[in-house]
């Protein structure tokens, strides 16, 4: 006897019913929510890894998946045993003088600033900036025991996201062969496009944006030595770091730099400082343009590709929500979530949510390979 169907009324309770049941899981357990994600991103880093060393190694899985986990740790350990020490002597070296810069800027904030005919006085605004950190920071001290068992906590988070890391990456397979076991035959196809699309996004965000950060890195320190930036190795780093932070990181980058030139100045080029500032502004705004228009295009592609403002609003979003974690992630989540709605808004709309791309013509064979073809460069200026 075949059962009969569910109405379309008895469909909508149970949806109802289930995401009900979703937003209750997450506000209980919300807790657990950035560990997990932490962990997803390990896994997700590692993953090619160890497939890398189960395949050339032939071992089993788990004991591939361990020697990735070694030499991730044998990574992290080694970056500050080669940073640190060259950073020590740079500063040793510099031989800064932080009573002349200390007097410098005080001097700089005693100056009261005519804006729209409103006097500023910056230094009473951080004399009452101050005070509030201040009193905000005050009832932490003195609480050892609270700062242990954060300690504690943290350490059984650093566990809790190495265990569930291992075991993505170990049963991959079978999480994958369950997911595509829920999905209706009659959207499999959509259900392997779009997890396409997304995975090039995290792909194009994971392993391109750690390629542009290490360039980026070497660039900036280079050029630091070059025109004797204080801190070069230091700020080279930094800029690395930053370019995680889209958007943002730059001008955070360049507010230190400028902040550096101005008070310290060059450590070889006999410049006033303030001109020796004006140069580090400048390159870095040639810079902004070779990264974007050449950096980003051919390291990362277009996939990440937003508008800042859509950026901007994304990062701030990110810290509310997630903090650090928030912030890092709020460029490949708000493009995820771009292909995610452009396919809900076909099928809303009764669209085709994957057109059909018509390839390009290839040009004609150049023997002079130093020369780029017309019609090269008219598909590269399009794509700009």
């Amino acid at each position: 006897m075949s059962r009969p169907p569910w109405s379309t009324s008895t469909k909508l309770i149970v949806i109802l019913l289930l995401l009900g049941l979703g937003v209750f899981l997450l506000y209980r357990f919300r807790a657990v929510i950035i560990p997990l994600i932490l962990a997803i991103i390990l896994a997700y880093i590692l993953l090619p890894l160890a497939n890398w060393i189960q395949r050339r190694l032939r071992v089993r899985r788990s004991l591939a998946i361990l020697l990735a986990y070694m030499i991730l740790f044998i990574f992290l350990i080694a970056i500050p045993l080669l940073i640190i020490p060259p950073l020590a002597a740079q500063a040793t070296e510099l031989n800064l003088d932080f009573q002349r810069i200390y007097t410098e800027i005080e001097a700089l904030l005693d100056k009261r600033y005519m804006v729209a005919g409103q006097t500023i006085d910056i230094q009473a605004a951080l004399r009452q900036v101050t005070g509030s950190v201040r009193g905000l920071v005050q009832p932490f001290f003195g609480q050892t025991l609270l700062f242990a068992i954060e300690i504690v906590s943290s350490l059984v988070w650093v566990i809790f996201i190495v265990v569930i890391s291992f075991y993505l990456v170990k049963d991959v397979d079978a999480l994958q062969s369950w997911m595509e076991n829920l999905v209706p035959p009659s959207y499999e196809e959509d259900f392997y496009r779009l997890r396409f699309e997304i995975n090039l996004i995290w792909n194009a965000f994971f392993r391109g944006q750690l390629a542009l950060a290490i360039i980026v890195a070497t660039i900036f320190t280079l050029v630091g030595f070059a025109i004797g930036l204080p801190f070069a190795l230091a700020m080279g780093v930094l800029a690395g770091l930053l370019e995680f932070v889209p958007s943002l990181g730059h001008g955070i980058w360049l507010i230190i730099a400028t902040f550096l030139a101005l008070f310290v100045g060059s450590t070889w080029l006999p410049l006033p400082n303030w001109i020796f500032a004006l140069i580090v502004v400048g390159l870095h705004l040639f810079y902004q343009q070779f990264d974007l228009n050449y950096l980003i295009p051919r390291v990362i592609g277009r996939r990440l590709h937003l508008p800042p403002l859509v950026v901007i609003l994304g990062i701030v979003s990110g810290a509310l929500l997630a903090g650090v974690l928030g912030i890092v992630l709020a460029a490949p989540t708000i493009a995820s979530m771009r292909v995610v709605g452009h396919y809900l808004y076909a099928n809303l709309l009764d669209m085709e949510a994957f057109p059909a791309r018509e390839a390009d013509e290839l040009p004609a064979p150049n023997p002079r390979w130093w020369v780029k073809s017309t019609s090269t460069q008219n598909r590269a200026i399009d794509d700009r």
